[in-house]
């Protein structure tokens, strides 16, 4: 009989683990877990971890994904946020919501590449990572992701983020403003990258809606459409 593919091979590894973490890490239903298939196991991991990043992605990488949802919205960098109120009572109020506008919809733009990565990190989960999220707590998957693709998604954002921050002109707003506080002695004059800050905050902003996902799936698995979602996290739940 000839051999598996390598990929092959190493997929129904992370399946018959799948099925044997859960197993043992649940007491008092053997006999629903006992019934889940190795590919149930696996695929009803996969479909929920993929339905939350579809969620995330679908949600903010949309026109006023960010700016609408006070949860992830970006606000003024720190530096700056503080001084926002006395800015704005020497009339540079327009120039603050300029920048808050402009940094949230780089920020949607951004968040649009996200789920290609998110995907190819899905296929690289290994038998430790499928362990990790089965038996972990209620964001382990997304902790997995974080460590994951964090580094990839900023490699990602940082140019699309550029490209819309300076084709909105922020950054001569942002020294503005960042000038005119440091005038009125509000803030020391600071030389920090507002695409880093975007970035960052696009980052944070992306998980908290994945972590967000990943928490409804597994405190109400029965009411997911999916039935191999039902089928897996309601046996672990």
């Amino acid at each position: 009989m000839n051999a598996l593919p390598l990929s092959r091979r190493r997929a129904v590894t992370v399946l018959c683990a799948a099925t044997i973490l859960m197993g043992s890490s649940v007491r008092g239903a053997p006999s629903t877990l006992d019934a889940l298939t190795s590919h149930d196991a696996s695929s009803g991991l996969r479909a929920a971890l993929s339905q939350g990043i579809d969620t995330a992605v679908s949600q903010l990488g949309v026109p006023n994904g960010f700016l609408n949802d006070p949860k992830v919205a970006i606000p003024l960098p720190p530096a700056l946020e503080k001084a926002d109120r006395a800015l704005r009572m020497v009339g540079m109020g327009g120039e603050a919501d300029k920048l808050k506008v402009g940094m949230n919809h780089a920020a949607e733009m951004a968040v649009a590449d996200a789920k290609p990565i998110f995907k190819a990190a899905l296929q690289r989960m290994t038998v430790a990572d499928a362990k990790g999220i089965l038996t972990g707590g209620e964001d382990a998957g997304t902790q997995y992701f974080k460590r994951a693709t964090s580094a990839q998604l900023t490699t990602k954002f940082k140019p699309t983020i550029a490209r819309e921050t300076a084709k909105l002109q922020l950054a001569p707003v942002y020294d503005k403003y960042a000038g005119k506080a440091a005038e009125l002695g509000l803030v020391n004059k600071q030389d920090a990258d507002l695409n880093d800050y975007v970035t960052a905050r696009t980052l944070d902003g992306l998980f908290s809606r994945i972590a967000d996902e990943e928490h409804a799936i597994r405190k109400d698995p029965l009411g997911q459409a999916n039935s191999l979602i039902k089928k897996v996290f309601g046996a672990v739940h």
